[in-house]
């Protein structure tokens, strides 16, 4: 990995667990909108595990959990972590959820096929490069069990942030220190190549707005 890149991810997670610790639940506790699809995604798939990774603070966790799913979470902030198994206790759901500190630049620390699904909102559009983006889903690809939905969301190119701040190559964009890799639409076409491909979803979300996409796609069975 290049050094800039390294430099970029140690800053960008020392500038998460500084936000996550001054700012406690962040994100609010109602669920994501892209995290009700996925519910609905995963139990028509018949899943009962999901992993979630950027799970943060905990919101979609949560929420996957009160449905009745068994959720690990992970992600790379002991604080955005503890903030969230503080809340699953309190929800009464702390035995259906597990959490685990884990950077997506390195390979999934879970076996091959262990999963039924797969959640992602803003994971894949963080500060990673399309190189470490496609070795991500090629590794969501090796925990997943035949048939497992994969459920991600990402800003892309027509966000009104692309292009705005501190440029780092690569479709890489800084605002307000937070580094954004800003998706193309080939991207996503090409993340879903071998994957059955059931929709690219545009919404908005924030109040900016931030502009997405939520993509759903399944391995063959």
């Amino acid at each position: 990995m290049p050094e800039h890149e390294r430099e970029l991810g140690r800053a960008q997670r020392e500038h998460w667990q500084q936000t996550y610790g001054e700012h406690l639940s962040m994100y609010g506790e109602e669920p994501s909108a892209p995290a009700v699809h996925a519910a609905a995604s995963f139990r028509a798939a018949g899943a009962r595990e999901v992993l979630e990774l950027g799970a943060g603070h905990g919101r979609d966790t949560l929420y996957f959990a009160r449905e009745g799913f068994a959720v690990l979470a992970a992600d790379f902030s002991p604080v955005g972590l503890e903030q969230l198994r503080t809340a699953a206790v309190a929800q009464g759901t702390a035995q259906r959820v597990s959490t685990a500190v884990h950077d997506v630049r390195d390979p999934l620390p879970f076996a091959d096929d262990s999963v039924d699904a797969v959640f992602a909102h803003m994971l894949l559009c963080m500060a990673l490069s399309t190189k470490e983006i496609h070795a991500l889903v090629a590794e969501v690809r090796r925990v997943l069990r035949p048939g497992g939905t994969f459920v991600y969301t990402v800003r892309h190119t027509g966000d009104a942030h692309y292009r705005a701040g501190t440029g780092h190559g690569d479709d890489i964009w800084e605002h307000g220190g937070f580094a954004v890799h800003f998706f193309p639409r080939d991207l996503v076409g090409s993340l879903a190549e071998g994957w059955n491909l059931d929709g690219v979803h545009p919404f908005e979300e924030g109040g900016l707005p931030r502009r997405l996409w939520r993509i759903t796609q399944a391995l063959p069975r």
